[in-house]
């Protein structure tokens, strides 16, 4: 139940994916979103493994959300972004809380979209919004079905638009994109979705 807005239990669920070129697409797509967003975003950008992360400390120079690492069992608050730490699948429980994860590698990456999409679309169905950025492989593209196999939604950053086009371009053959957008026009469609939310 609803708790007001630090609650996400009946708000949209934001996932966001980016492999090479993503910390440039996470600065704009995040920097594009109010901090009042009736929603919370989780970030599945891939990172190195063996080198402490400075990812919150860039991204929140970038915008007004809330930018933290995930922690796992914790319950997402609207208004913030959480970033999966490096070598840690970032997952959604059933009972909606993040869930950090050691399981395999998809396509040699950890953290990785694929997990991410999947889980959080059976947490959160039809008010998940799935965003796909730049990236070097098709990471994401089995998260996609799941996304839409639950009534969400999917949206793909124009390659045009990417600094790596292998992410968006995998996506986009699967045939169940909703929306591909240039990089600057993807947070006012999210913040459009959410409303109706």
């Amino acid at each position: 139940m609803s708790t007001g807005f630090s609650s996400a239990s009946d708000e949209c669920c934001v996932l966001v994916a980016a492999s090479a070129g993503g910390i440039h697409g996470l600065g704009t797509l995040l920097g594009g979103l109010s901090s009042e967003l009736s929603a919370f975003v989780l970030v599945a950008q891939h990172l190195r493994r063996s080198r402490e992360t400075r990812i919150v400390s860039v991204l929140s120079r970038q915008t007004d959300l809330k930018i933290k690492l995930a922690e796992d069992g914790e319950g997402p608050n609207l208004g913030t972004a959480y970033i999966a730490p490096p070598d840690r699948h970032l997952c959604v429980r059933p009972e909606r809380k993040l869930a950090l994860t050691e399981e395999a590698p998809v396509k040699s990456a950890r953290p990785a979209a694929d997990p991410l999409f999947e889980s959080a679309a059976e947490a959160y169905g039809s008010k998940t919004i799935a965003c796909v950025l730049t990236g070097t492989d098709g990471d994401g593209t089995h998260g996609i079905t799941a996304v839409k196999t639950h009534g969400g939604t999917v949206i793909v950053q124009d390659p045009d638009t990417a600094q790596f086009q292998g992410m968006p371009r995998s996506a986009i053959n699967t045939g169940l994109v909703d929306l591909v957008l240039p990089l600057e026009d993807i947070a006012p469609a999210i913040a459009r979705l959410v409303k109706r939310c």
